[in-house]
Formats: C-alpha cells, sequence, structure tokens
C-alpha cells in the first residue's frame, strides 16, 4: 500500500447525531479496529463541535475511540465560538487552528471524507 494511503482523515461538520453515530463514530472506530486504515483522524469542524459538546453519549464513545487509537481533533475558532473548546479538550480531543492544515491535506490529496 502507498506510503499516503495509510491515513485517512474525516472532516465532520455535521450537527446530526445519527449521522454522528452511524457514520463518523461507527466507520472511523471500525476502520481502526479492522485494519482498514492504519491511520485515522477525525476533524471536528463547526455542528459537529456543539454536537459533541451537548451529548455525554457522543463524548464517551469519543473517549473510547481515542483509547483505541483514533485520534481527534477540532478546529479552534469554532470551539471557541461554540464555546465547546473547554469540553472538547477535557475528553481528549486536540483543539487547533485548523484552516491551514485542512488545505495542506488537499493540496497534498490526502485520503479525505467530507461529512
Amino acid at each position: 500500500m502507498n506510503q499516503d494511503k495509510k491515513s485517512l482523515y474525516i472532516l465532520w461538520t455535521s450537527g446530526d447525531a445519527v449521522t454522528a453515530e452511524k457514520m463518523v463514530l461507527m466507520y472511523g472506530h471500525n476502520a481502526l479496529l479492522k485494519g482498514w486504515w492504519e491511520d485515522i483522524t477525525i476533524i471536528i469542524w463547526g455542528a459537529s463541535a456543539a454536537l459533541v459538546a451537548g451529548s455525554e453519549a457522543i463524548q464517551e464513545k469519543i473517549g473510547q475511540m481515542i483509547k483505541d487509537g483514533v485520534d481527534f481533533s477540532a478546529c479552534k475558532a469554532c470551539a471557541d465560538q461554540l464555546g465547546a473548546s473547554e469540553t472538547l479538550e477535557s475528553i481528549g480531543v486536540e483543539v487547533k487552528y485548523w484552516g491551514t492544515s485542512l488545505t495542506e491535506l488537499i493540496k497534498e490529496e490526502k485520503s479525505l471524507i467530507t461529512i
């Protein structure tokens, strides 16, 4: 497998709980556990930050996924504006400015799913 095709990035912008549970979190977790991808990074951006901050069930699921090796990172600008940064950091999510990093992922043609 090509070195560049071992990592998957999931850009999660949806605030929909069903989409979160039945696509983003389910696929992201299984893709790592089943070895479909070696590295998974889920990027929490926009409405998904508010969803995570407001749902203990989703926070618990993310905590388990982090323990299992899935990386989570959130857009700091969005999380700050939505009042979610402190909650995200408390469950182990990295919070950083993502604009430049996302641009680099796209320009480098990394494997990226946008939800």
